[in-house]
């Protein structure tokens, strides 16, 4: 019978094995340092004293083994279980000294892997002194620059920009930033004015920070019928952990640039529309609630040597980024306002590094404009309402829940209801967390813990698409996983066959993807449950997913059926999914130009699936693959069976803070 002291070894050998595997490589979450950390003390007393117990009798067995030289291979053969056990189970063997000392150092070096992961990007590159320049939104006329500049020695600061051509070489100074303190963490935002439409620029500081932008194009004029821009959320340095690299890196920023660099350059998209978790102040591991320590991560992300990866002019720190917040910039799953502890002292920096080099805000704010977080433009053919759904929210799942605020949500519902201009086609709705309830871990922290107000925002859209002829598409991240989902019309009346589960087709649509760069759930949580929220595609898989969004004039098959198709032109919107860097998967819609009467069906244009390189492994196809239609019985005890999976999961998730 093994004695306690084997039993100890060999399961916290056990632990640490597992958890730093699954730390370091699948799930960073903050259980398993501590997990770590106290298995490989009890890994280290339990087996020193073993050790200590069995010098005798290694030693009796080295006498014996000189003296007995005629060994059988039986006996060899217990020797190498023994050696196996010893690698496997980190169990000393008297016989194997050096096997056990190898089983030592593994388990210690993957506690210090998993301590160096928590520990070095924050020892070694405290930040305090980066200084780095980006740009924010850009206008046909203006562009947000934010820089940040702690060494006083370097004020003041000209902002000069000038026309990337060969036939102008004129700098034009901006203005001058004569101090920057503490107060903004060092930090300025500087608007540039006077700029022409769809042009590129140069700008340049006089503390040797540059770069490159291009200005929107001028409404109603040939340039502003085409955009292409990216999205995705959720962003970790040096994740899958790699000790060889810099613990700053985000290998999926890299993968990012790398996929644009080769689009033609018609194809280059005009920003990145970051739909939160920017920062992961408790992921793995919460090591303050501090203005000092929210500052600091954000410091840490832009000191990122992956944001000048790639060429000169296509780096991703020209590319201008515009931000919504959402929880892990302040705290796992936040439902508390924005005047609770610790939300003050996280808005500060994300106000400073974000919200001042944003788009404007809604022309229609309900609220005070000097408290207002969520925003909107237009670009080309689209416009856009960038919502904050963390920021005003109260708890999930109760009568009087909003995850808006009752400002947000009348100012959302006006610019749903606001006729577009000519030339625009498309309305854009962004947020950090999915409107679907077809995720089935974490679903309150989304739309689905505020059904309510969803179906206020929806009946108002679906209402819009009928009466203004305008397509509305919305955006989403927070999930680790992408998921598309349309949701249709009740007045369309749609056949139970164009409501199923993997099926294009019509209702408003929803792309929900993430991570730029961070884990992906290796559990399955995303399925279609009623008719409501139909589901388009399902990817989990990847540590790097993004959404390239393109919108240009083409001529499309529009109506109902392909019995009966006319050729009209339209606004088409294309969205491509990227996974660790490649295309996997295009998805279109449209907008017909053509007012004849003759052109226009009951509804918009169905979407369709152009490309599909993505497998189909839910649990639905992967037991129909293997059994077949199988009796309602066996479909009642998978859906009890996928219930308490779920409700484990979701515990699970919380614990971790991982959404």
């Amino acid at each position: 019978m093994a004695s306690l002291r084997r039993i100890a070894v060999a399961t916290s050998s056990t632990i640490i094995r597992l958890t730093s595997f699954i730390f370091l490589r699948w799930i960073p979450g903050h259980h398993f340092v501590p997990l770590v950390v106290t298995s490989l003390v009890v890994y280290l007393s339990s087996i020193i004293s073993l050790l200590k117990d069995t010098q005798p009798h290694e030693s009796q067995t080295t006498k014996a083994r000189d003296s007995n030289r005629h060994n059988s291979v039986s006996s060899r053969a217990k020797d190498g279980d023994s050696v196996l056990k010893t690698l496997l189970t980190g169990l000393p063997s008297p016989k194997w000294p050096l096997l056990t000392r190898i089983t030592i150092i593994i388990n210690v070096a993957l506690a210090v892997l998993t301590l160096d992961f928590l520990t070095r990007g924050i020892l070694l590159y405290s930040t305090t002194n980066v200084a780095f320049s980006r740009i924010g939104y850009v206008s046909p006329t203006t562009a947000n620059l934010v820089f940040r500049e702690p060494d006083s020695a370097r004020l003041p600061v000209a902002v000069m920009f000038q026309e990337v051509s060969d036939l102008s070489q004129d700098w034009y100074e901006e203005g001058i930033v004569y101090k920057l303190d503490d107060s903004t963490d060092f930090t300025t935002t500087v608007t540039l004015t006077d700029l022409k439409p769809a042009t590129q620029y140069r700008y340049s500081l006089s503390n040797n920070k540059s770069g490159t932008f291009t200005t929107a194009p001028l409404p109603e004029t040939s340039e502003s019928s085409r955009l292409s821009f990216v999205t995705s959320s959720c962003l970790k340095p040096n994740f899958p952990y790699n000790l060889l690299s810099h613990p700053l890196r985000v290998p999926g920023l890299e993968q990012m640039t790398d996929a644009l660099a080769k689009l033609p350059k018609l194809f280059r998209p005009s920003f990145m529309l970051f739909l939160g978790d920017f920062i992961y102040i408790d992921v793995p591991w919460r090591f303050g609630s501090t203005m000092s320590h929210y500052r600091s991560e954000y410091r840490r992300i832009y000191s990122s040597p992956s944001w000048t990866h790639g060429p000169e002019d296509n780096r991703a720190i020209d590319l201008p980024w515009l931000h919504t917040l959402d929880d892990h910039e302040i705290e796992n799953d936040w439902s508390q306002g924005n005047t609770t502890a610790p939300y003050p002292a996280a808005a500060d920096p994300f106000i400073h590094y974000h919200v001042r080099a944003n788009p404007p805000i809604p022309a229609a704010p309900f609220a005070d404009p000097d408290n207002v977080t969520y925003f909107a433009f237009t670009h080309g053919p689209a416009s856009f309402f960038m919502l904050d759904t963390r920021t005003y929210r109260t708890e999930p799942s109760y009568k009087n829940s909003t995850i808006l605020g009752q400002s947000q949500l009348q100012s959302l519902l006006a610019y749903i209801s606001t006729p577009e201009p000519a030339g625009t086609h498309w309305k854009i709705i962004s947020s950090s967390v999915p409107f679907t309830k077809n995720w089935h871990v974490g679903t309150t922290d989304t739309w689905g813990g505020f059904l309510d107000e969803r179906r206020t925002v929806f009946e108002a859209m679906w209402r819009a698409e009928r009466d203004l002829g305008i397509r509305i598409v919305m955006l989403s991240g927070d999930r680790h996983e992408f998921g598309a989902t349309r949701f249709p019309d009740p007045e369309l009346k749609l056949g139970p066959d164009q409501l199923l589960p993997n099926t294009a087709g019509l209702g408003l649509h929803e792309f929900s993807v993430g991570p730029l760069s961070m884990f992906y759930l290796p559990i399955r949580t995303y399925h279609q449950t009623d008719s409501e929220d139909v589901m388009v595609k399902y990817a989990p898989n990847g540590n790097s997913k993004f959404g390239l969004i393109d919108i240009a004039d083409e001529v499309e098959d529009v109506g109902l059926t392909a019995a009966a198709p006319v050729r009209a032109r339209s606004s088409v919107l294309t969205y491509s999914l990227y996974v660790d860097g490649e295309v996997v998967w295009k998805y279109r819609l449209s907008v017909p130009l053509d007012r004849d009467v003759s052109v226009h069906s009951p509804s918009l244009p169905p979407g369709r699936v152009v490309e599909d390189d993505i497998p189909d492994l839910s649990w639905s196809v992967v037991l129909g693959t293997v059994v077949g239609r199988v009796p309602v019985l066996a479909k009642r005890v998978v859906e009890t069976v996928n219930g308490l999976y779920y409700q484990l999961a979701d515990r699970l998730e919380k614990m971790e803070r991982l959404d």
